[in-house]
Formats: structure tokens, sequence, C-alpha cells
């Protein structure tokens, strides 16, 4: 009889031992895994209450992973140091303990505050230390009824092979908990540097015009309010929307953008209200909007005025009511987003020609922004020509530090009717043509050579054109050697006596060079 019964218990334990198994990899979510394993636990060995507490590797405190027996909330801000209680004291040492009555153990803390002696009873307590290469990395504890020293050696002996059967878990439970914290912290800093990125203050910009724009961004920023920001295209209507986001109370909320003028008609109410499976050809499944992304957060429309009559309609509705329905769906969605739009459009035209809904207007038009083109701000062209300077100077590692005078004549006489995108686009192609310490007029691109005459712009006779272009690189050599006529005709690759010559014949003094 006794051999049968021993049989029997080493079968229930290979079945609860298989079941274990199965449920470690039944699912690919890892908590959950845990949680199962706990439970067949209980319910095999009659344990009352279980828990799995794991070892943070950097501050070294151990928290509850997951529990059985045990309101999650009450196990949420538990917290054991290493040595401290019969869990802490398993972890340091990595050795097993069996508590046959926790009333009388004086190490026992109930943390959990879930074991009341005095109403429920005595338990028996057994912890195992969960091993990885021979690393300590967590506990698996239980609580037992009162039983005998036979019965609690069985049962430190099941959970030991379960703590290292769940090891490898645990591992990966614990790799999550710091890629989580990593993801946060690194969450935080960049939200940080965006912040930073697009403060006001930033954007560059010191004419009186730009002033402006940046009083109305501060006074704007911290509020709910709609904005219109106008200007021709390549102003920087993009980054003023940016930073109106990243400086207002909703920074920490999405900021979705979307350009109108990018999606065929077809897509732009999907894009924007989001659809339902079977909604149309090619809705495989149901899609969120823009709008429903963005809820708490801030959405940029981007070329508003290219929207079509039937997107402004439902555009409107979202706007008063805070509510749309996605394509083909009949659910009333409720949506909480500060709408920033942009328009190089002439909207006014646009309402008399009936090509834009002066209602929608009206709700756009709350608070407008006016960004000024660049040739209404000459005096912030240097300015910006330096901040691209030394950007894709950085970039493409050129060591190029300024810009000739004649270069310089050059962009400020220009119109720059692609505006500040522009001027970008022509001090990159700059810095990869240019081989010097510095820019000259002929690293700009031919339109700008196009521009009004100057006196320092290459005359159209070929002399005259070598005249200017040598007199242009003597002073930019003495003002690299400081006046230094030796090292400023080595630099030419020349001798003294032809530099000092053309020197005198263009009228060029080294002295005003010095210092």
């Amino acid at each position: 009889m006794s051999d049968i019964k021993e049989k029997n218990k080493s079968f229930e334990e290979i079945s609860l031992l298989y079941e274990i198994h199965e449920a470690l990899n039944e699912h690919t979510d890892m908590k959950r895994s845990l949680y199962r394993v706990l439970t067949i636990l209980a319910e095999s060995l009659d344990l009352i209450r279980g828990a799995i507490t794991l070892l943070d590797p950097v501050t070294r405190e151990i928290h509850i992973e997951v529990a059985h027996g045990i309101p999650e909330r009450t196990t949420k801000n538990v917290k054991y140091k290493m040595g401290e209680g019969i869990t802490g004291r398993v972890i340091q040492t990595g050795k097993a303990m069996v508590v046959p009555s926790i009333s009388r153990e004086p190490l026992f803390l109930d943390r959990t505050d879930s074991r009341k002696v005095s109403v429920a009873g005595d338990y028996s307590f057994i912890c195992v230390p969960v091993m990885r290469e021979k690393k300590v990395v967590g506990a698996l504890s239980a609580d037992t009824p009162l039983e005998g020293e036979d019965a609690l050696q069985k049962g430190e002996k099941i959970l030991s092979v379960v703590a290292t059967m769940i090891a490898r878990h645990v591992i990966n439970l614990e790799a999550l908990h710091m890629e989580k914290e990593f993801l946060k912290e690194e969450n935080l800093r960049l939200k940080g540097e965006l912040e930073n990125k697009y403060s006001f203050s930033n954007i560059i910009g010191n004419s009186n015009k730009m002033r402006e724009v940046f009083q109305m961004i501060s006074q704007v920023s911290r509020s709910n309010a709609t904005v219109l920001i106008r200007g021709e295209s390549g102003t920087g209507k993009e980054l003023i929307a940016n930073s109106i986001h990243y400086n207002s109370l909703r920074n920490s909320h999405p900021f979705v953008k979307i350009n109108c003028a990018a999606l065929p008609e077809n897509l732009i109410e999907s894009e924007l209200f989001g659809h339902e499976k079977g909604a149309f050809t090619g809705a495989a499944t149901q899609k969120k909007g823009k709008f429903e992304m963005a809820n708490k957060g801030t959405i940029f429309l981007d070329e508003i005025g290219t929207m079509q009559p039937g997107v402004q309609v439902k555009l409107l509705r979202v706007l008063q009511e805070r509510e749309f329905e996605r394509v083909g769906g009949y659910k009333t969605i409720k949506s909480d987003v500060r709408i920033i739009a942009a328009t190089n459009s002439n909207l006014e035209e646009m309402v008399e020609e009936k090509t834009f809904r002066d209602d929608l207007y009206f709700r756009l038009n709350v608070f407008p922004i006016y960004l000024p083109s660049l040739r209404m701000r000459r005096t912030d062209v240097m300015l910006l020509a330096d901040f691209f300077l030394e950007k894709y100077a950085r970039e493409h590692f050129k060591k190029i530090q300024r810009f000739s005078t004649p270069a310089i004549d050059m962009m400020m006489q220009y119109h720059w009717p692609g505006n500040v995108r522009e001027l970008e686009n022509c001090i990159e192609r700059a810095v990869l043509l240019c081989n010097e310490g510095a820019i000259h007029s002929y690293h700009l691109p031919p339109s700008l050579q196009t521009g009004k005459a100057s006196s320092t712009l290459a005359p159209m006779t070929l002399e005259a054109a070598v005249h200017n272009l040598e007199k242009e690189m003597i002073i930019d050599a003495l003002k690299n050697t400081r006046g230094n006529i030796k090292k400023a005709a080595e630099l030419l690759g020349t001798t003294v006596r032809k530099f000092s010559y053309k020197s005198s014949r263009y009228g060029i003094n080294y002295k005003d060079y010095r210092g």
C-alpha cells in the first residue's frame, strides 16, 4: 500500500511540474505566466498565499512582482532591503528558509499586512531563492497551513524545483523592468530636448516683426486657443507650431502633424477621423485617425487652405462639438484636441470665392499669427546664415568660419522668394562646395548672382571680374592672418613682393587688418 501511495505522490508531483512547465510557455506575457504558476501551486499544494519577488540590480531593493492571495494595491508599494525579513535574508544568502510558525518568528515582517494571525489562525512560511547562473535574482515564497515537518520539507523541495523553472522568466522580467526604466528616462530626456529645441527663445530673429511673433507665441502657448499661422511658404510655420505645442500645458501629450495638401481627397477624411473595418475597399482593419491619436494633445493641420469642402464640414463639427465619427462608423468619439492650422493661401479671397467655408474660417482664425517673409526682415538674414553655416559645417565636418564681404552683400541684396527654407538650402550647398575657411560669392548658387547688382559683384568684363576676385582673395588672406603680409602671401601661394604690389594696386592697407 505504501508503495502505491508513494507512486501516486510521485505521479502528482510530475503532473504538477508538467502543468507549471505548460503555464510558463503558454503566454508571451511573462507576468501573466507567473500569475498562472502561483495559481497552480495554490490549487495543488493548498497554499494560502504565494509571491514572486525580484531584486532590482541598480537600487538593490526587493519588490513583489506577482502575488496570489494578496491584493495588487497592497503589493504595489511594498519594498524590502537586502537582508531585511525572511525574504531579504533568503535573497541575501541564497539559501532557502522554512518558518514552521510565523507568529513565533521575529524576522517575519508581514509588510503586506495580510496575515492576521489572531483572526485567521497561524501559518507556516516557505521561501526559496530564484537563481540564474549562481546569482540570486529573486525569491519564491508561499504561506501554507500549519503542518508537520515532512510536509514543509516536501513543500520546500517542490518550490525549489519550481524556482529553477521560472528563473529564466524572472530574468526576462528583470530585463523588461530595466528596459522600461531606460525608455522612461529616455522619453523624459527627449521631451526635455524637444522643449528646449522648440523654445521660442531659440527661434532665430531679432527684427521688430519677429519680436512681435515671439510675443504672440508667449501669449498663446499656455492657453487652449485655436491658432492660425499665416505666411509664405518657407517662412517656418511648422517651427512656430512646434514652439507653441512644446511650450503649452499639453506638451506631455501627442503632437500630431498632417499635411492636408499631401493627401488625396479620398484619403484625407480617413486620415483625420479614422475608419472602420470594411468602410471602403482596402479597409481591412479598423484604423484610428489623427484626431483620435492626438487626444489630450495638439494636432497641426498644415496647408489647411487645400482642404476639400466635404472635409471642412466635419472639421467644423470637431471644432464646435469636440466629437466625430470614423468613416463607416456610427459611434461618436469625443476628442480633447487643440488645433493649430497653417496656410500660405489667402483664406479671405477663398471665402469670397466660396472655396473655403466662412464659418470654418472664423473658427480657425481665433488667434492668427503672421510670419513675415525674409525680405521683410533683412536684418535677420545674416543671423540665419551664420546659424546655418555653423550647423552644416559641423554636420559635414568642414572648418568654415565666416562669409566673405561680397558673399554677404550678395545675400543681403537677394529677394529670397523661398524665404528661410531657400536660405538654408543655399548655405548647405555653399558649405558642400567650399574647401576654404570662408564662403565666397562663387560658392553661392547662380540664382543669387542674378539679383540686384552691387559694387562688390563682378562686372560683366572678364578683366574686371578677375580684378574683383583678386581683391576679394587678398582681403580674405589678410583677415585670416590678421594683417601679416608674409603669412597672407604664403596662404595665396605667391611672393611677398607680388602680394604687396597687388594690395597697393587695389588700395588695400594691411594695417587695417591687424588686431
